[in-house]
């Protein structure tokens, strides 16, 4: 990491890359960070939520990395390997031009999955170059002790609970926690660093430079044979494949949850306290997500994710949360306590850093529309869905019925009370509307009746009191004054029409009071105390939403427009953060699954009324 305190003695931002500055790689276990500097600065070992190994995005000093860089002066280019996850750093130096191609390999062989193998190999491309690698663990988010020695010519790292090995085709020299290496390339030559995860059955093994070759082909072989099933061949190809194969990225292989993203605590503002754990599965984000992997034609990941909630998930109806929380651990676990990490710095000094989530207790409303949404189209475009897993559906749609009109914290998970957001009742009119839908086309039994009862009495209560004349908009909560553009939602799960009069006032409105060039905030805290200090950026989610609400109300060049202008704020490979700041910069855990599912759904929605 480049740069030193500034002169008041503070953390500087000279000595972190910002958020965007970075790729992502991974295995469908767990995926690391790459810096367009060549710093691995997140790697969290052996899954997502593990306790970081490379965590210096969140401290410089005490979170560890693993840097490689050439040694001289040099610009770099970051871009991946035309359809893959395969990530080439480039580095242009006055000596020439070299390269690093960072990956991990997909097995499906049970043993080397477990090796979760880092590959980094060092290429010359022209001319020649002098490079240098550091590789520092540090364990258990920094606060884990380990030791260094070699053997059999592995360097290996040792702490209490994980033991990676480093196998290198140069010479290493290592210290009581770090191990380093220089060298020079001449054109056309290169080197090759391999980090495993070591222990039981999974011993250390080299990297010679002909199974590098062999990794490399493997793994670039695996993602495009992923990709190659896309039915999508509209007009932002590109960018839609690129945030699929991110989506997949995402994905833990073993149980088939979907995270939200794969970091904690990267900030909503810099400084500030909106600093949250994201890498579990929110029930929400990962029904949309299959929602757009669906739409794409990647029927696979759908099924995985039904089996995650039909075979891990434990119904409890007496849960604070009713039959489903709104998030779990990727291997299903519904204990998340959230705690900081006091010894650590935080992104630019933006403490708290925190692990876990106290969200996960909350009440919120909506996840039961996301999930038999999501069902639903699973049912129409996937595979017909059990009995059984009709009967939990039917189960989950009763009990919306009994609980839809009550309080809860809402989409946006505000720590400022509870309120009857106007969001978390269309979701639950979405959750028994599509039952009733999926009920008729396939006969199934049902209480129709009953649900459409609820579903009514759902739909008037959000007509009358989810409306404001004053206003001419649709509002946050019942009565209120706030707007929120979680309501973009309205006309995209077909509870409005996208020319009605009133949703016409209310796109207005919106535009008028949360657009800013086209990007949407939330909503405002200023107005809608939500329970934190500071600021945050707008929310690209919403961005997306607000560029279907456009086409679908006929706005379609006006739509067209706000989706280029959105493509302009990803970063140089096409990955977005949670939010973008007032300057444009990426903010947030970084990727988001929600905001790069909204890019497909809205790139499918917009290709189709362009024609």
């Amino acid at each position: 990491m480049a740069g030193q305190l500034d002169q008041a003695g503070h953390c500087g931002p000279a000595r972190y890359l910002p958020i965007a500055e970075h790729g992502l790689i991974g295995d469908l276990r767990t995926v690391a960070l790459v810096g367009t500097d060549g710093t691995i600065d997140w790697y969290c070992c052996p899954t997502f939520d593990s306790p970081s190994v490379f965590g210096s995005i969140l401290d410089a000093d005490k979170g560890g990395a693993f840097e490689l860089a050439a040694s001289v002066p040099a610009k770099t280019k970051q871009f991946y390997f035309p359809d893959t996850n395969v990530l080439i750093t480039r580095f242009f130096t006055e000596g020439g031009v070299g390269e690093i191609q960072d990956f991990m390999p997909v097995s499906s062989d049970s043993g080397e999955a477990r090796r979760h193998r880092l590959m980094r190999r060092v290429i010359c491309v022209r001319g020649s170059i002098p490079f240098h690698a550091r590789v520092a663990p540090r364990f258990g988010y920094g606060a884990q002790p380990h030791r260094v020695r070699e053997h059999d010519g592995v360097v290996l790292f040792e702490s209490e609970d994980l033991s990676l090995a480093l196998t290198a085709t140069v010479p290493v020299e290592c210290d009581d926690l770090d191990a380093r290496a220089a060298f020079t390339l001449e054109e056309g030559e290169s080197e090759v660093f391999a980090l495993d995860q070591v222990g039981g059955d999974v011993m250390p093994r080299g990297c010679a430079y002909s199974e590098a070759e062999d990794e490399f082909a493997a793994t670039v072989t695996f993602w495009r044979r992923w990709l190659s099933a896309s039915r999508y061949r509209g007009r932002w190809r590109e960018m839609v494949h690129r945030s699929a194969l991110t989506l997949k990225l995402l994905t833990y292989a073993p149980t088939g949850a979907i995270v939200a993203a794969p970091t904690t605590s990267l900030p909503e503002q810099i400084g500030g306290e909106r600093n949250w754990d994201y890498r579990y599965l929110w029930v929400r984000d990962a029904a949309f997500a299959v929602y757009a992997l669906l739409r794409l034609g990647f029927t696979g990941e759908a099924e995985a994710f039904m089996n995650f909630l039909t075979r891990r998930v434990t119904q409890c109806v007496d849960g604070p949360s009713g039959p489903l929380q709104i998030m779990y651990g990727i291997d299903g676990r519904t204990d998340l306590p959230e705690r900081e990490l006091d010894h650590l710095e935080g992104h630019q000094g933006s403490a708290p850093v925190r692990v876990g989530n106290a969200a996960a207790g909350q009440l919120q409303l909506d996840i039961y529309g996301a999930l038999i949404d999501s069902i639903y189209l699973y049912d129409k475009w996937g595979q017909p869905i059990s009995s059984d897993h009709w009967d939990e559906v039917c189960g989950l749609v009763d009990w919306v019925c009994d609980h839809w009109d009550q309080p809860d914290e809402g989409v946006w998970e505000t720590r400022g009370g509870r309120k009857k957001f106007a969001y978390s009742r269309l979701m639950c009119w979405v959750a028994i509307e599509r039952a009733m839908r999926m009920a008729n086309r396939r006969g199934l039994p049902a209480d129709i009746p009953r649900w459409r009862l609820a579903r009514d009495a759902i739909y008037r209560k959000l007509m009358r009191r989810g409306w404001s004349k004053e206003l001419k908009a649709f509002v946050q909560y019942e009565d209120g004054d706030v707007l929120d553009a979680a309501v973009l939602m309205m006309p995209l799960v077909k509870f409005i029409s996208p020319t009605d009069p009133k949703w016409l006032a209310t796109l207005d409105a919106l535009t008028a009071e949360l657009v800013s060039d086209s990007l949407v905030y939330r909503y405002d805290p200023q107005a809608s105390p939500d329970g934190l200090r500071g600021e945050e950026g707008t929310f690209s989610i919403c961005s997306f939403w607000y560029v279907e609400a456009l086409v679908r109300a006929g706005r379609v060049e006006e739509g067209r427009l706000a989706f280029e202008k959105m493509l302009t704020y990803a970063n140089h490979v096409g990955l977005y953060a949670e939010e973008i700041s007032r300057s444009g910069e990426q903010q947030g855990n970084f990727p988001q699954a929600f905001t790069h599912l909204a890019l497909i759904s809205a790139a499918f929605n917009l290709d189709r009324a362009l024609g």
